[in-house]
């Protein structure tokens, strides 16, 4: 008789399911009565500004609004973001073929192998890099093919180390900077750079830009759509979700490239029916305060950075101190593998990571701490990560 089988071989190359063991490491560290502080998730503490919040209740409260709101987006939504990219990056937008709303970009990144790819064809992925790229590629039968990122280097990538036959062999390629989870930057020269070597290798470039707007020191992240002809083999990916404080609601969008965002477009009109209209409406009211009225949510973490960056480096971890987003990429101390690290330190104090490994092979002897706590707490955190690391024997 033939056995029943409900799970697909594909799930086995989703890759870490580290973020569940991390719960499961957050329960035992309760039950031996620990105060858990959860540094592991990029998940905003905050609420959305009060406006937004208002905006998103009225819209509730409206009996229009529950019709479907299409899946590219409302024509208002869609106009306010070319009226925002102008104004944060001086590039112009077609609303009508150059913009696509999306349930949060992990949406969007999600889906768009499963759009412009087929079974056998393969990819470049950052290697360190946020695991949807990879989840993305296993769902749709597309190749991953790790595209180094090394300390040496700045993080940023060497497109000249990578083979010609691999070039030959990739559909698309996709970058993140500000980086999660490295935090690592990349000025416009790097995106001339990148464009240029998409061109010639006819590979499409996929920049997800999330955290455009959290990053510190006066940088101020560029898109690659700034550069000249980008939008020949270009697309990028935002999202409100960090920046505005809305993760909850999911909200994002692609813009660029138009055959590729047509693409996208034409699978999501067959799964999903778009974003909630009051979510939308959210939307466009904080990209309008942005434009009109702005309170950068970067001074924020930069203030946790500086808060956190100085109390670990005072109790002896000499980490770095981020550039952007709202991670801290650190080294674990020597002896250490990522994952013990990480597990021993949550166990062991109650300070829950993410170890490197979680994000690829070049992960692996870091771990990524979020700064999603307020001061006071970050403060504490360190003062247990300090004990902690000057007290307990190191794990394999």
């Amino acid at each position: 008789m033939k056995q029943l089988n409900v799970r697909a071989q594909k799930l086995s190359r989703l890759g870490s399911a580290i973020f569940a063991e991390v719960s499961g490491w957050k329960r035992e560290a309760r039950d031996k009565g620990l105060s858990v502080i959860s540094l592991d998730i990029g998940s905003p503490d905050r609420a959305p500004q009060e406006e937004l919040r208002g905006v998103l209740a009225s819209a509730s409260l409206r009996a229009d609004a529950y019709r479907y709101p299409g899946t590219e987006g409302t024509l208002a939504f869609r106009e306010t973001v070319a009226k925002w990219f102008d104004r944060r990056f001086g590039v112009q937008l077609d609303p009508q073929s150059e913009i696509l709303s999306l349930m949060g970009t992990q949406d969007g990144l999600a889906h768009l192998p499963l759009a412009i790819a087929d079974p056998g064809d393969a990819a470049l992925l950052p290697d360190p890099g946020y695991p949807v790229y990879g989840a993305g590629l296993a769902v749709a039968g597309v190749e991953a093919i790790p595209l180094p990122l090394l300390e040496e280097n700045g993080y940023l990538p060497d497109f000249e180390a990578v083979p010609q036959a691999v070039w030959d062999k990739v559909k698309f390629m996709i970058l993140n900077y500000p980086s999660n989870p490295l935090s690592a930057i990349a000025d416009l020269a790097f995106f001339e750079r990148a464009v240029h070597t998409a061109r010639k290798h006819g590979v499409l470039l996929v920049h997800d830009n999330a955290y455009s707007e959290m990053a510190f020191d006066g940088f101020r992240p560029p898109s690659v759509l700034e550069v000249p002809g980008a939008f020949d083999v270009a697309m990028e990916f935002h999202s409100l979700s960090k920046s505005y404080h809305l993760a909850g609601t999911r909200l994002g969008f692609a813009v660029g490239n138009r055959e590729a965002l047509s693409s996208l477009r034409d699978l999501k009109n067959n799964i999903d029916f778009g974003v909630f209209l009051g979510t939308q409406e959210a939307g466009i009211a904080a990209l309008e305060l942005d434009m009109n009225a702005p309170k950068p949510i970067s001074g924020l973490y930069e203030r946790r950075r500086d808060v956190f960056v100085r109390a670990l480096r005072e109790q002896g971890w000499n980490v770095p101190s981020p550039q952007a987003t709202m991670f801290l990429w650190a080294r674990v101390p020597e002896g250490w593998s990522s994952r013990s690290f990480s597990q021993s330190l949550l166990t062991e104090t109650g300070v829950a990571s993410i170890p490197g490994n979680a994000f690829g092979e070049r992960g692996e002897g870091f771990v990524r701490l979020a700064l999603v706590e307020e001061e006071e707490i970050l403060a504490e955190a360190a003062r247990r990560i300090g004990e902690f690391v000057r007290g307990a024997e190191p794990g394999k």
